[in-house]
């Protein structure tokens, strides 16, 4: 009966090459410790370096058809375990840096939305208030406001006396405060 366990790695590897299961599995049990080892040594979790030496193990056996070794096996092994750990590193750093750049976002962004919102809301209750207005005051009202005329200009075009123009968007003004106040209050 032939002996797995006193062949040589780079046998036991030429072996595994040509699909030998057997191979494979005592090539897994002699360096599945010190691997294990080695990893928990540099990722301080001992779950992710088990991971990482199964995955390794099982990349050899996946892309055995190719695997090519010239040197020592335990090299090569030990290099596929840090490689998988750097990018194993790499890829938690770029994972952290778009969860932080995402929470950066949502924080930002759920404020801006906010603010949008508000004054959305904001915007139709002042204009709901002004439409309820008396129709000269809001008139007068708006021509101020929203057209940006002076009390001359609105007492010009309307006929009407400069105080006349001033009374009615004081009186609009005093209507709005008491109505926005009270209603911001309730709805904001």
């Amino acid at each position: 009966m032939f002996q797995y366990s006193a062949l040589s790695d780079n046998a036991l590897a030429e072996l595994v090459k040509n699909g030998d299961a057997l191979a494979y599995t005592v090539l897994y049990n002699r360096y599945f410790e010190l691997l294990y080892a080695h990893a928990c040594q540099k990722m301080h979790d001992q779950d992710e370096a088990q991971d990482v030496i199964h995955e390794v193990f099982v990349t050899l056996w996946t892309k055995r058809e190719s695997l090519d070794i010239t040197s020592n096996f335990a090299s090569y092994l030990y290099c596929a375990v840090r490689n998988r750990i750097l990018d194993l590193i790499s890829h938690k750093a770029v994972e952290t840096r778009y969860i932080d750049s995402l929470q950066h976002f949502m924080d930002k962004g759920a404020c801006i939305t906010d603010h949008r919102v508000r004054e959305k809301l904001l915007t139709q209750v002042i204009d709901k208030s002004i439409d309820e207005l008396p129709e000269k005051m809001r008139e007068i009202f708006n021509m101020s406001r929203k057209r940006k005329l002076s009390h001359k200009e609105i007492a010009h075009q309307l006929n009407l006396s400069e105080k006349t123009v001033k009374k009615q968007v004081n009186n609009a003004l005093k209507i709005l405060r008491i109505k926005l106040g009270t209603m911001l209050f309730i709805q904001l």
